[in-house]
């Protein structure tokens, strides 16, 4: 008898522990649970801003700034003084490159876009756009990427800010006359690579900002920038996504 009652005694006691364990399960699961919803209500209510600022830019932005380039345009036809002719192009040139970097703000805002078909499709674009006017021929390779592999807002701003900075140093210094845009992704991997057939960079001169805003970039995300010269100067950007 008093075997079988310890028996009965630690079944009990078991069954007990068990199901206090359960239960400090469950309220851990449920606390949990509410973490993460505030938390995706906190993302939600951080996109509908991004998504309001983004509106009011397009509206009280890009109205402001269309009509600024009008009334210039009519001051232009109005015109008799070549310098005020000339200072007068000097203020469009102003307003349309506000425009480009409006639109650039507003892309960088849109939640939309947070994808790597996004983020490459509008680096692609603005590769094409910035070269046209240049003797660089532009081409492009996507290697393994799956378009809908989210990237985040930071991430994709970022890489876009790094492909201006690489583009335009390829303009100004590396006499090439082509350059490879290539995007390549390895499951949660995501490589961007620049490639110019220009006169590479000068090893001895001290490094400059542009290649120090890259590589501090790529360092806030995690990332990495790697430089390599080699029948011209190769740019590589690596993030985890």
């Amino acid at each position: 008898m008093i075997i079988l009652f310890v028996v009965f005694v630690v079944i009990v006691y078991n069954r007990k522990q068990l199901l206090y364990l359960k239960e400090q399960q469950l309220k851990e699961s449920e606390y949990q649970n509410q973490l993460l919803q505030k938390e995706l209500e906190k993302q939600k209510l951080i996109e509908l801003e991004r998504e309001r600022i983004s509106h009011d830019m397009h509206d009280d932005l890009g109205a402001g700034i269309s009509a600024l380039k009008l009334q210039a345009e009519f001051l232009k036809q109005k015109a008799e003084d070549e310098d005020l002719k000339t200072d007068i192009n000097e203020l469009l040139k102003t307003s349309e490159e506000m425009n480009i970097s409006m639109r650039e703000m507003l892309w960088s805002l849109n939640s939309g876009n947070d994808t790597l078909g996004g983020f490459i499709d509008y680096s692609i674009i603005y590769a094409e756009n910035f070269l046209k006017k240049t003797k660089i021929k532009l081409f492009t390779e996507i290697d393994n990427v799956n378009s809908e592999t989210i990237i985040s807002t930071e991430q994709r701003r970022n890489l876009f800010l790094c492909l201006k900075e690489a583009l335009n140093n390829a303009y100004k210094h590396s006499q090439s006359d082509q350059l490879k845009l290539s995007f390549i992704q390895k499951n949660k991997e995501f490589l961007m690579k620049i490639s110019d057939n220009g006169i590479g960079i000068n090893q001895d001169k001290t490094e400059g900002n542009g290649l120090r805003n890259m590589k501090r970039r790529m360092q806030e995300q995690k990332g990495h920038c790697e430089v390599t010269i080699e029948n011209g100067t190769h740019l590589f950007f690596k993030i985890e996504l």
